[in-house]
């Protein structure tokens, strides 16, 4: 796919875009025919010189609209992402709010907020300011900050509950009465005590509700501080007015209890919202501040933002390994259970790689700086928890949706309620308690925490046994998976074939046969070639020199040794050289049987092509290999396999494995294309990998998978990354999925079931304003408290795998 980078800048004519990835006249073509077909655009001009597109549009067209139409083109829009803290928000309106105020931005193509988070992750052209990102924040009446600028507030003089505990001592002697008459105990305080103790918690404790329903107002929208400002104020302004007239029957404990019952359930919402992000702030207490680091021979401790890459660290037994890098002096176990999810201390000696974060047990190591700073795994993967907790899953689109109308939809009815009891009863004071019961009870803020905070949660517990959920998308979706397909090599197994055979053809030896394979593998790192020139320093050989060596895609490689033409790859290239092996096809067959990978070394040069050999290779499975696909089974998901190793190798690893289906000899860039087919016979497909030919086939997938260690390509593609390559985490990740979706659904549920059963039960004045107080604090305190459920949730793959076997060789 093409990509264009944008860098819009608005001015009274419109906007100029720079574009990259044209080349040719028809790429300009097509960027100005989509960006001329957007309404309200006047004229476009593409420059392919300059890379400039100049657009004239009118006060309807923005960026975002410009944005979607060159993506809908099959362009990538290329935009700065920004995240901000927004303080002040209360309810899934707000969060809408402040969505819709930043993409009035000019050059903002993108907005998603997250309540739960208290940040907005915003896309824009890189021209945009932050400053004028915070300005439209600030102007819809919240505050905004970059987290790095966000520095702890200072300790105030009373602990955060202090609120609640006021409310509840001033609420509960006007309960009192309410809750004596139970017991048949006629009691009643005097009504000017009432107001006494009323008239803090309306406008002293409550102040933050009218404070925030005001900027709402002066917005032109709603959100949950503006229904109980409006609800509580009823309440007590109809009780100053009976109390003016010396009626005894008040309603001062309805307006307080509502207040205090708000502030009660806010409170143990943020308990439990700060609970949803222990993975990220355990992940960053691994991070450590100093690193004891040996310059010229001298060992001194400095500050980690110091180490530079190629520095000698010195980690002691104990220490947390202060950086990534290789191990050049020592043996230890280092124990990576909070980064890989690895239950037990892994064995490292020199030439292993070390990750920052990790605790060494015993023993000192000197390790080779390879990664600091935001280039480290351990920040790597705090940015990945940290991107998909902040995402919008799809599901939440539509919960927004319903949240932009339910504030007005809410006064609406307690509206209807006051005019319908009013003309029914003929008793304005009873049509108010009631439309009061309406406005207090509905509560958008359940509707804005169940995704987010099972989403948080979901992603934080698997982030902890070595899962890493790149985007919510990825979680949701995974739940749906009904097909896992799996690479072979570095998936499901080792990935580091050794040789077990070399089977001379004619009067060859076979060490001769091996010096020449050596030759032409010398300079390529191919799992298959390491393996060859293992065995051929290990038996001592002298490599002679090959010339134009060049590699065959998904068939072997070819070049010149001792003037000859040679080529060295599978039964594939075999046959498009017309080449017969003739007796050694019955030992090829043979050792395909047992699992072998195959290679043919070949004289590949005119009349004189012939077949010298063969060359077996053997690879061990991963442990947790058979036991993973034995999981995916019992989870109803049919398993396959995609593999450039021969049917025969293909089929014996596949039968040992499990694994329902199995295609062969797969090229690279075919693997992509079986991932599409098997989408679209209907199935949702999840693809596993670790290599670089694998970055297609995981784009082409319905979620994919990457194995920590692969090819960087994989990691960056992949919606999930397992830490510690370990294929029953796979399974794992379905569960997790499969669990946060359930816990999505079951927050859903709730919050509109409080809603849809509320809402009618207060407008019928069957429910006292103080319950439907409690009902609509305790909502979103029940939706959190049942996403954090997740987080007791344990993985399979804890228990150690039994040892792999060895079978076939390379994918």
């Amino acid at each position: 796919m093409q990509t264009v980078s944008t860098a819009a800048i608005p001015d009274p004519q419109g906007f100029r875009l720079r574009v990259t990835g044209m080349s040719c006249a028809s790429c300009v073509l097509r960027v100005e025919k989509t960006l001329k077909a957007v309404p309200g655009v006047r004229a476009a001009s593409v420059n392919l010189a300059t890379e400039e597109a100049s657009v004239d549009a009118d006060g309807s067209v923005s960026t975002v609209t410009l944005a979607a139409a060159v993506r809908k083109a099959g362009y990538e829009v290329a935009t700065a992402e920004t995240v901000l803290l927004v303080g002040g928000m209360s309810c899934a309106s707000c969060a809408g709010r402040v969505e819709k105020a930043l993409l009035k931005v000019p050059g903002v193509t993108g907005a998603s907020v997250n309540l739960a988070t208290e940040r907005a992750t915003i896309h824009a052209l890189s021209t945009v300011p932050v400053a004028a990102l915070k300005a439209a924040i600030v102007k819809a009446g919240y505050t905004a900050s970059e987290p790095a600028d966000a520095q702890p507030q200072a300790a105030p003089h009373l602990p955060d509950w202090w609120p609640v505990a006021v409310g509840g001592a001033l609420t509960l002697p006007l309960l009192g009465p309410m809750l004596l008459q139970l017991f048949d105990i006629h009691w009643m305080l005097g009504g000017w005590v009432q107001l006494a103790l009323a008239t803090p918690v309306q406008f002293w404790l409550g102040w933050r509700f009218y404070r925030a329903g005001w900027k709402a107002l002066l917005a032109r929208t709603g959100n949950m501080d503006l229904l109980v400002a409006l609800g509580t104020s009823a309440a007590y302004g109809l009780s100053v007015y009976l109390l003016a007239e010396g009626v005894p029957h008040l309603y001062f404990e309805a307006s307080a209890a509502v207040i205090s019952l708000v502030l009660l359930g806010k409170w143990l919402e943020q308990r439990a919202k700060h609970q949803t992000t222990d993975a990220i702030r355990a992940l960053n207490a691994l991070r450590p501040t100093t690193a004891r680091v040996r310059r010229d021979g001298v060992e001194a401790d400095i500050p980690v933002e110091q180490v530079q890459v190629g520095d000698l660290v010195v980690v002691r037994a104990g220490d947390r390994v202060a950086v990534d890098g290789a191990i050049v002096e020592g043996r230890s176990h280092v124990d990576e259970s909070l980064i890989t999810g690895e239950s037990l201390p892994v064995a490292k000696s020199v030439g292993d790689k070390v990750t920052g974060g990790a605790i060494n047990a015993e023993g000192v190591l000197a390790v080779r700086t390879t990664a600091i700073g935001a280039e480290t795994t351990l920040a790597r993967i705090i940015r990945m928890v940290e991107s998909a907790q902040a995402a919008k899953a799809p599901i939440q689109r539509v919960v927004d949706r319903v949240s932009a109308v339910f504030v007005p939809f809410v006064l609406g009815v307690a509206l209807l309620t006051f005019l319908a009891w009013l003309a029914l009863a003929g008793n304005w004071q009873t049509a108010l308690i009631n439309a009061v019961a309406v406005l207090v009870i509905a509560c958008p803020c359940a509707l804005g925490l169940a995704t987010p905070t099972a989403i948080m949660a979901g992603t934080g517990v698997a982030a902890r046994h070595g899962i890493l959920i790149k985007d919510a998308q990825a979680l949701e979706l995974a739940h749906a998976v009904t097909v896992v397909a799996f690479d072979k090599t570095g998936t499901l197994t080792v990935g580091k074939p050794s040789l077990a055979a070399v089977l001379p053809v004619g009067a060859a030896s076979a060490t001769d046969m091996l010096a020449l394979a050596a030759a032409l593998q010398q300079s390529s790192s191919h799992p298959l070639a390491v393996a060859v020139m293992d065995k051929a320093r290990e038996d001592g050989l002298q490599v002679p020199q090959a010339g134009q060596v060049a590699a065959l895609p998904g068939r072997g490689v070819e070049g010149i040794v001792g003037g000859e033409k040679l080529a060295l790859g599978s039964s594939r290239l075999l046959k498009e050289l017309g080449l017969d092996p003739g007796a050694a096809q019955q030992a090829a067959r043979q050792l395909e049987g047992e699992g072998r990978t195959v290679s043919w070394l070949m004289a590949a040069d005119g009349d004189a092509r012939r077949v010298l050999g063969l060359l077996a290779f053997g690879d061990t499975l991963k442990p947790g290999a058979r036991a993973g696909v034995a999981r995916l089974r019992e989870l109803g998901i049919k398993t396959v396999m995609l593999t450039g190793d021969n049917r025969g190798a293909a089929q014996a690893i596949a039968a040992q494995l499990g694994i329902d289906e199995v295609q062969a000899e797969v090229l690279p860039g075919d693997k992509a294309a079986a991932v599409q087919r098997l989408r679209d016979a209907g199935e949702v497909v999840a693809f596993v990998g670790d290599g670089l030919n694998d970055g297609p086939a995981l784009a082409a997938a319905s979620v994919s998978y990457a194995m920590a260690g692969g090819a960087d390509v994989a990691t960056e593609t992949a919606g999930i990354t397992l830490m510690r390559g370990d294929p029953r985490l796979v399974a794992d990740s379905l569960e997790v999925s499969r669990r946060t979706y359930s816990k999505i659904k079951q927050g859903l549920f709730w919050a509109f079931g409080y809603n849809v059963l509320g809402i009618p039960l207060a407008a019928l004045g069957l429910l006292n304003p103080v319950i439907a107080g409690a009902a609509m604090a305790f909502s979103s305190v029940s939706v959190v408290a049942n996403a954090l459920t997740l987080r007791r949730w344990q993985a399979a793959s804890d228990t150690p795998a039994q040892p792999g076997t060895t079978t076939g060789a390379q994918a």
